[in-house]
């Protein structure tokens, strides 16, 4: 069993896995998308490090406050971590064989209504897209792109100074 010493994570959204199963968590992170299926509340949380998926059934007591978020609102997950069901596993996402139970859900930070959608790939004009850089800046594609060449350049750094070269930045 896990237990919770900080204040917003124990982990991170992508880092559950089926060895957590059993483990009462912690997240913290953006709404991504809400779905009600039959009562079912799910919630994909996502943080830097992936999503995840948590639950809510309509009778439980954090139900209403979770029917009553919205995408990009920061919230704080506590509960357990269950199995999925072999029909419910997404082995397109590195945390679908989980999810997360919620037993305590707070809200963060509220967000308004986006002007340009993180979830998905949208194809906005070139002017939308600088102009709420922010946002875009969270979208998937992006966030890799960014993530990408923070490790090459980090790999590239790593290597010049293992064969003795610097980086001296000079000032005129």
């Amino acid at each position: 069993m896990t237990t919770i010493t900080h204040e917003y994570r124990s982990h991170n959204c992508g880092e559950l896995e089926a060895g957590n199963v059993g483990d009462q968590v912690r997240l913290s992170g953006w709404v991504h998308r809400i779905r009600d299926h039959g009562g079912l509340l799910f919630i994909d949380l996502r943080d830097h490090h992936g999503l995840v998926q948590c639950v809510v059934e309509p009778d439980e007591s954090e139900f209403s406050k979770a029917e009553n978020i919205h995408a990009e609102w920061v919230v704080r997950i506590n509960g357990p971590v269950v199995a999925r069901s072999a029909e419910t596993i997404n082995k397109d996402l590195p945390t679908g064989h989980i999810e997360v139970r919620i037993e305590q859900l707070e809200v963060l930070s509220k967000s308004e209504e986006l002007p340009l959608p993180i979830f998905g790939e949208p194809d906005y004009p070139e002017d939308t897209r600088l102009k709420y850089r922010f946002l875009d800046l969270r979208r998937e594609t992006i966030h890799g792109n960014i993530v990408k060449r923070s490790k090459i350049i980090s790999s590239m750094r790593s290597r010049m100074v293992e064969q003795g070269l610097w980086n001296i930045k000079h000032r005129s």
